[in-house]
């Protein structure tokens, strides 16, 4: 069965794995529940389990869009100030270099340079979402960089060149936040941060993929875009997500609020 295309946040740093007695078990702040509960719910939502799964994260960025292409990617704990415990936490899922392949064939194929690596580990916008929504580690994952120039309108054509990759028992996975200004929160960030997702949210989950492409491809235009993204690279998988996604039904799988941002999280299908 074809497989839906998903734009998840990954959340602050290890924020669903803060218990040190029991650091492998999702255990978070009240705040982070309901985030954590939409992850640990991806699966279970789709309408098979996934053979593999394409990732892409707001952590990762080349010069040219580029695939890992290892068999046993180790860990990155690119996340800094946390308790020591955090940095030894372990998720084994194996790499996908089939896959990994297979996706750059295809953005090669779009006319988009295309580079492999196999030393870099798995960021934490990789393994503590997947921790949380694989607990088990059995699903093989290849993460895609970013591209280093952060054009909307090339990551949406990326995505496009990758959505064969759904019929084959793919899921695409954006891991970024749809909001991502460290330096506000609480209510100096609550009203900004509403209008911002509400017009967000509008502009993804537009009837028409046309139009929804050239209004998420123009997110600057929206209320408080810099606002919500002072740099934009946490919102760029929303970008390969959308540009996969296709013609298909756009939704919004997720809404919470954690320290006054608005977060979604989006499903297309």
């Amino acid at each position: 069965m074809k497989q839906p295309t998903l734009f998840i946040p990954h959340g602050g740093g290890p924020c669903f794995f803060m218990d040190p007695a029991d650091p492998d078990r999702p255990h978070c702040d009240p705040i982070w529940q309901p985030m954590q509960d939409y992850l640990a719910d991806i699966i279970a939502s789709l309408p098979e389990r996934p053979k593999a799964i394409l990732l892409v994260s707001g952590h990762w960025e080349e010069s040219r869009f580029t695939v890992h292409i290892g068999e046993k990617p180790g860990l990155l704990f690119d996340y800094y100030g946390f308790p020591p415990h955090t940095y030894t936490l372990r998720w084994d899922a194996p790499g996908a270099p089939a896959l990994a392949r297979r996706a750059a064939a295809l953005l090669e194929q779009a006319g988009f340079p295309t580079g492999t690596e196999q030393q870099r580990g798995w960021d934490h916008g990789v393994f503590i979402p997947m921790k949380v929504a694989l607990p088990q580690a059995d699903i093989p994952v290849a993460q895609l960089s970013l591209r280093h120039d952060l054009d909307p309108q090339a990551h949406i054509a990326a995505g496009r060149a990758l959505a064969p990759l759904r019929d084959e028992g793919v899921l695409i996975v954006g891991s970024g936040m749809s909001f991502h200004n460290l330096r506000v929160r609480g209510s100096q960030a609550t009203e900004p941060a509403t209008e911002w997702d509400e017009a967000l949210t509008a502009a993804v989950t537009d009837p028409d993929p046309a139009l929804r492409a050239a209004r998420v491809a123009a997110w600057t235009e929206l209320p408080n875009a810099h606002f919500a993204h002072p740099r934009e690279e946490h919102l760029l998988p929303l970008m390969v997500a959308l540009g996969a996604g296709g013609e298909g039904a756009a939704t919004q799988s997720h809404h919470g609020t954690v320290m006054g941002w608005a977060i979604s999280g989006y499903r297309f299908d």
